[in-house]
């Protein structure tokens, strides 16, 4: 595997013969059960209750795309540029049991997966090397779900992702035009109109964007201002339990439209990788927003998402959100 630019829209492609396991192994097989007889790299733990030997925990990707060994040497071969996938591929696995998922667990049992996550992040960005820090989970078909076992993926790269970039171009604009955070902007925004809101948790607020991507997406974010999760989350442990529980309500909601789905958390790139020419960093703290993205993944729909790179959503937010509001908020009770 290697990383090639795109020399049109300037993202960075992951291509390669190589074929990553995609089919979810049955719980009797599953690597990350506790007592599980295969022994994966553990990388770092929370402790866990009485009896159970952790509760959320980090482990090498059995089949990682990015390994942490080396130097990330651009190369150019004429007109394109090429580079060797150096950074880290993370499973999180956010419980110890099978079947106990971030929406019919127990706040408490999400609040260590969120810290584990926060610590991740941390520690990662420690390296200058990397560039951005993602986290992300995919569920159900179509998603790209690789195991059973409840869990998330952490990748470190060192280049920023084309998404992450866009984000980061728009809220500098925002900030140079009139000194504010363009997401604090539409948290104060969207909790006036009230329209498009979800739900609000202690200082969290769950909306559907103005602008959709997709059908039923949902963001999450604070309504204190700080452009990384991993800090806000490790200065804020007291506020953990609210993202919890606002996180398994809304993947309950959101499990009432459709079973799959991708969860996104966006964090501020690494501050020790500083680009000395595109000027991101120096107003970072002030103009990036952490936050979390969660887009449905619709079983059927008659055209789609995407038309000539123009997203297409057959479900106004409006009506997103009411229909979020109005649906059921607790999962069946987990055995």
């Amino acid at each position: 595997m290697e990383l090639r630019k795109d020399p049109l829209t300037r993202s960075w492609v992951l291509t390669g013969d190589d074929i990553p396991e995609t089919v979810p192994r049955p719980a009797a097989q599953c690597r990350l059960c506790p007592g599980s007889p295969t022994r994966l790299q553990q990388i770092s733990s929370r402790p866990g209750p009485p009896g159970v030997p952790w509760s959320a925990r980090a482990v090498v990707h059995p089949n990682a795309i990015y390994h942490i060994e080396g130097t990330p040497e651009r190369r150019g071969e004429g007109l394109y540029d090429h580079m060797p996938t150096i950074g880290a591929h993370e499973i999180l696995v956010e419980n110890p049991k099978h079947d106990r998922h971030l929406w019919n667990a127990e706040e408490c049992e999400i609040e260590p997966f969120l810290l584990l996550t926060a610590q991740r992040i941390q520690d990662l960005k420690g390296d200058g090397r990397f560039r951005y820090i993602s986290v992300f989970k995919n569920y159900g078909p179509g998603s790209g779900q690789e195991l059973e076992h409840p869990h998330s993926e952490l990748t470190a790269t060192t280049f920023i992702p084309r998404r992450a970039l866009y984000e980061l171009r728009a809220c500098l604009d925002h900030f140079n035009q009139k000194e504010r955070c363009v997401f604090c902007d539409i948290v104060a925004q969207e909790m006036n109109q009230g329209q498009r809101i979800v739900e609000i948790r202690g200082d969290f607020v769950c909306l559907c964007p103005y602008a959709t991507r997709a059908p039923y997406e949902t963001w999450i974010l604070s309504s204190v201002h700080d452009s990384s999760y991993e800090h806000f989350t490790l200065s804020h442990a007291n506020r953990v339990r609210d993202l919890a529980g606002l996180v398994k309500r809304t993947l309950v909601r959101i499990r009432s439209i459709a079973e799959a789905f991708h969860l996104v958390i966006h964090t501020s790139p690494n501050k020790c990788h500083a680009s000395t020419s595109l000027g991101y960093w120096k107003t970072l703290e002030d103009d990036y927003h952490w936050h979390i993205e969660i887009l449905p993944i619709l079983a059927s729909k008659s055209k789609s998402y995407t038309f000539k790179e123009v997203y297409y959503s057959p479900v106004s937010p409006e009506s997103a959100a009411r229909r979020l509001r109005e649906a059921a908020t607790e999962a069946a009770a987990a055995p």
